[in-house]
């Protein structure tokens, strides 16, 4: 038995591939019965089973974008979404937290992180970047192993028909490491359901047993396979449905740092039973149709083969065939696989918000945009805009299932199409750059790094490196990969050094924590006083104090206490609170407590956070704080009223977009603090200067009326018949609070209330100012395009956003005056230098300033043109002065192969218009003029005639009298310049005639002689050589 499990092990993690002996036609196919003839019926049977016979609440399809989740760029298993379950921090007011039974179709991408398919997607027959993945989740104990695995039985072997003896199963053996035992349970639940022994395979901790991550929830799984050989020869087997038994929890440790005083966590690689155990099963779409249609590649299904005959019709390349590695000549049948995976992904996720951009997901997105352009134009010869004639295919053919995907297809079209036709352009523009840096270089010289990458997708143009280097091959040339390096290494420190610090994580109840509270009793905290405020007649808000208990302590390590003492980082768990706990994009309150009886001893709270209803408070205690005491609680006004006045605007600006972009405008996202608030909404496109102030204005209208806000808890069904209301891809507790402006909840409830559709109606958990006036004003003093299709504005409100708008007004005034000095003109060079240089110092103030971005944008363009109007008078002054002063000088000068002089301008662009237009004018003279400045300062230029000898050349002969100086030069054979300092210019004059008539001689071997430690700069792009 030994022997044929070893192979069978070997073959285990093997994907479906195509193999020529799998295509005996004595091979038996998946199932005696005909199998489901469409991929979609092979989804609804699933779904119908769980659903239908086994009792199970059927949620849709997450969102690929995670929500909250930071540790992931994309949502990458069905469980994801279920994850505050697993951790214990679901809202316990939630409609998650009553799941019990549960199954879904959850739409999954694995691309970059640490599932990451993307560079071996088109090179075999089975990998995907985007799958979907079904799923059936039992929490809390609701059913378990012996249950999981007779589900799985039944459905693959009664439902699908999938033959008995085709299947295997593998177990987790234990692992003596972590001291865990074989999961025996498993292994005898599947030879109870009639699997032969020598088809139940037991594996370590790798194959089976299944992590979050290096902490959190963990378990032992159980495998299906399917045998691909049937029977004949040995067994080839491929992974078909993985059941994950959730009972095992890696923690924290805590660890002293040797940077910080505080804490920090690591995982310390024990593990502890979980308060509640789970199931958590998966399995892939793709691979069962596979299965279920007797096909022994993914891309050979009805899932696939709709967009394969899409891409033959529209690029007209040889038909798919499936074949790989060497037998895929021109690599065609690669590239239909790349297109038909990646346009699946571009799809769904662009759909769920996803748009090609510069970092984090997005980043990932647009690499696999241009890798689908890449295949589609250079391998399978696809005309211009074929990626973009594909998402109907998509659509059509998971429409029904993701909805989504119909609701914005022609988004998804668009947004493909342009990203297309940008990288298009790049990559023409790209080999343009590659073809002139290559005239530039010696045979033997390696392409510069610098050059390949500001070509590079860290760059300018955005082309892949690979695709880089792939060109460069095509030509022969090698690229600097050592200097590419250290630009790479160059780029991850300056990010690194600009990048926020994240924020400090603070102390946290993790999953033992929730659960022994549970276990004890523990009452979760009312913070329903955080909502007791009013409006005094004065104008002013009232924040009454909030009487309390401390029910739980905790020392910064997460150890519950009993006490804490003087000068101790704690958390603390009360039985009611005021405080704001940070959620839906709502910073956390701040404020203090007293004990009972000492109100001259304040506890600063620094932040609240809630886990599963449970509203943790961290404080350093300046004395003994003890569980039983009572307290008495006081959040801080300002920051308060700061909070609520944000997210009241946060709600209207909201609104003033859909009112300006459309009713279908969606927002993405939102944080807010008293200092300012961030928006993040979907847009064709950058806002216009318009838009933004069509927004502005129509909040401030809002703000004008001084309507009332009206907040109240209703049922969350109720709110479904709200007309146009906004809400987002969140979960909300139940009942749930709605916040609407102008209009009562009660009548905003009703169906036919038209006044709903004209106001702002959302629902919101935070808090709020009582009526819009509060709001003062709002200033957009921000805008950045996050990735294509996604905008984030940052605003300002009260007196933040009045000091904007006199800043705004301010730089208009100064702006205008300086059109109006232009208006004038002006014939002298220094005034016109004078007045670029206050546009560019104006043009900077304008960028940074905190004012309304419609005027800073209508602002830049007005600097721009004045800039180029300032720039053009310089250079038609500064021709009128080299030709006057030329003029002089050849006047003074007989005909002669040299000029040598001093010459008084303003500025050295001027000196070397004047030098050109000499030799311009006499060919065969060359020209060397020094020009003192009123600071102490000499500055050279100089051009080389013609028919000047090869060893004469402008950048020694300007670096032998700016050396004289003291200075540096710099510039080419034919013209340069330079600028050192000197009392003595007759001695720098002699040193320049000097050098060019030993360069003039024939068979002169005098050498020229210089200073040592000065400089000459060889590249004639650092400065303009006018």
């Amino acid at each position: 038995m030994a022997a044929p499990v070893a192979a069978v092990a070997r073959r285990l993690r093997r994907p479906i591939r195509r193999s020529p002996a799998l295509q005996d036609p004595s091979r038996r196919p998946a199932s005696t019965e005909p199998p489901p003839a469409q991929s979609s019926a092979v989804r609804d049977a699933f779904l119908s089973f769980f659903r239908d016979r086994h009792g199970h609440r059927l949620v849709p399809s997450a969102s690929v974008r995670p929500r909250g989740d930071p540790s992931l760029l994309f949502v990458n298993a069905g469980m994801n979404q279920f994850k505050p379950i697993f951790l214990g921090t679901v809202d316990p007011r939630s409609e998650m937290a009553g799941f019990r039974r549960v199954t879904n179709s959850q739409k999954c991408v694995r691309a970059g992180g640490r599932h990451n398919d993307l560079e071996d997607v088109g090179r075999d027959l089975s990998h995907h970047t985007f799958f979907e993945m079904l799923g059936n989740w039992a929490f809390g104990g609701e059913y378990f192993k012996a249950e999981a695995c007779s589900m799985a039985w039944e459905l693959l072997t009664q439902v699908y028909r999938i033959p008995k003896d085709r299947l295997w199963v593998s177990y987790f053996g234990g692992d003596p490491k972590t001291g865990l035992d074989p999961d025996l349970e498993s292994r005898d639940i599947w030879l109870s359901l009639g699997v032969p022994a020598n088809r139940v395979l037991s594996f370590g901790p790798q194959e089976n047993f299944w992590e979050m991550g290096d902490t959190g929830p963990c378990g032992p799984c159980t495998e299906i396979h399917y045998d691909l050989a049937g029977g004949v020869g040995a067994p080839e087997l491929v992974e078909l449905w993985n059941l994950v038994f959730m009972q095992h929890n890696r923690p924290v440790s805590w660890l002293a740092s040797p940077c910080t005083p505080s804490l920090v966590r690591e995982a310390d690689g024990s593990l502890q039973p979980l308060p509640q155990r789970h199931v958590d099963t998966g399995m892939g779409l793709e691979r069962l149709v596979a299965v279920l249609q007797g096909r022994h590649s993914t891309y050979d299904t009805d899932l696939f083969s709709p967009l394969l005959n899409a891409i033959h019709q529209g690029c007209g390349a040889p038909p798919y065939s499936g074949r790989v590695g060497a037998a895929d000549e021109g690599h065609i049948d690669t590239a239909y696989r790349v297109v038909a995976d990646h346009i699946r992904t571009l799809s769904v996720c662009i759909a769920d918000g996803v748009a090609p951009g510069m970092s984090g997901a997005p980043l990932v997105l647009r690499r696999i945009l241009r890798r689908a352009v890449r295949f589609s134009t250079e391998v399978l010869r696809a005309p211009p805009g074929f990626l973009g004639s594909l998402v109907p295919v998509v659509v059509e053919m998971l429409g029904n299932t993701y909805p989504e995907l119909q609701k914005n297809s022609a988004q998804i079209a668009n947004l493909v199409s342009e990203d297309e036709a940008a990288f298009l352009a790049s990559l023409q523009r790209g080999r343009q750059i590659i073809d002139r840096t290559l005239r530039r270089l010696g045979p033997s010289d390696l392409f510069p790094a610098q050059v390949a990458w500001s070509l590079s997708l860290s760059g300018d143009l955005g082309l892949p490196l690979d695709l880089v280097e792939l060109m460069l091959e095509e030509k022969g040339v090698k690229l600097d990969s050592a200097g590419l390096e250290r630009l790479a290494q160059e780029e991850a420190q300056y990010r690194a050094r600009h990048t926020e610090p994240e924020q400090e994580q603070g102390l946290h109840l993790n999953i033992h924590a929730l659960g022994e509270l549970q276990r004890q009793g523990v009452p979760r905290t009312d913070d329903s006083p955080k909502y007791s405020y009013s409006l005094q007649p004065g104008g002013g808000y009232e924040f009454g104090t909030c009487e309390a208990q401390v029910l739980r302590l905790y020392a910064e390590n997460g150890t519950a206490v009993d006490s804490v003492g003087a000068g101790q980082r704690c958390g603390f768990l009360l039985d009611r609170t005021n405080f704001y706990a940070e959620q839906g994009g709502q910073a956390s309150d701040r404020g203090y407590l007293v004990r009972a009886g000492q109100q001259d001893v304040l506890f600063p709270v620094a932040r609240a956070q809630v886990y599963g209803g449970f509203i943790l408070h961290e404080a350093v205690a300046p004395e003994c704080l003890q569980v039983g005491d009572q307290v008495q609680l006081h959040v801080d006004k300002a920051w308060r009223l700061g909070c609520m006045e944000k997210h009241t605007a946060t709600h209207l600006l909201n609104w003033a977009l859909r009112q300006t972009l459309g009713p279908n405008t969606e927002q993405r996202g939102s944080h807010l603090n008293p200092e300012r608030l961030r928006f993040d909404v979907a847009t064709q496109g950058p806002l216009t200067p318009e838009q933004l102030r069509r927004v502005e204005d129509t909040v401030r209208e809002a703000v004008a009326q001084d309507e009332a806000v009206y907040m109240e808890e209703v049922p969350l069904a109720l709110t479904a018949h709200i007309p146009g209301l906004r809400s987002l891809d969140e979960i909300y507790p139940d009942p749930v609070r709605v916040v609407s402006v102008g209009v009562p909840v009660a009548r905003a409830l009703d169906p036919a209330c038209q006044a709903a559709l004209k106001t702002s109606v959302e629902l919101c958990c935070g808090t709020h100012l009582l009526c819009t006036g509060d709001v003062g004003d709002l200033v957009i003093t921000g805008e950045q395009q996050l990735a294509k299709g996604t905008t984030r504005l940052l605003a300002v409100t009260g007196e933040q956003a009045k000091q904007a708008r006199e800043v705004g007004q301010s730089l208009a005034q100064e702006v205008e005056a300086a059109t109006e000095r232009l208006s004038r003109g002006t014939q002298d060079l220094g005034e016109a230098q004078r007045l670029s240089k206050d546009m560019g110092r104006l043009t900077e103030a304008v960028d940074t300033a905190m004012m309304p971005q419609w005027q800073r944008r209508e602002l830049q363009a007005t600097l721009k043109v004045l800039q180029r109007r300032a720039n053009t008078a310089i250079r038609k002054l500064g021709m009128g002065q080299a030709a006057k002063k030329s003029e002089e000088l050849l006047k003074r000068h007989s005909k002669g192969p040299l000029i040598v002089d001093t010459v008084s301008t303003e500025s050295l662009s001027v000196l070397v218009k004047v030098v050109r237009q000499l030799c311009a004018r006499a060919p065969s003279t060359s020209v060397l003029l020094l020009s003192p400045q009123p600071v102490g300062s000499v500055l050279c230029a100089c051009q080389v005639a013609q028919g000047a000898t090869p060893t004469f050349t402008a950048e020694e002969w300007a670096l032998a009298v700016c050396s004289h100086m003291g200075g540096k030069a710099w510039g080419s054979r034919v013209v340069a310049q330079g600028t050192g300092s000197t009392a003595d210019l007759e001695a720098a004059l002699r040193t320049a005639r000097t050098y060019a008539l030993n360069q003039l001689q024939p068979g002169s071997t005098q050498e020229p002689t210089w200073t040592k430690g000065t400089q000459l700069a060889h590249s004639e792009g650092q400065q303009n050589l006018q």
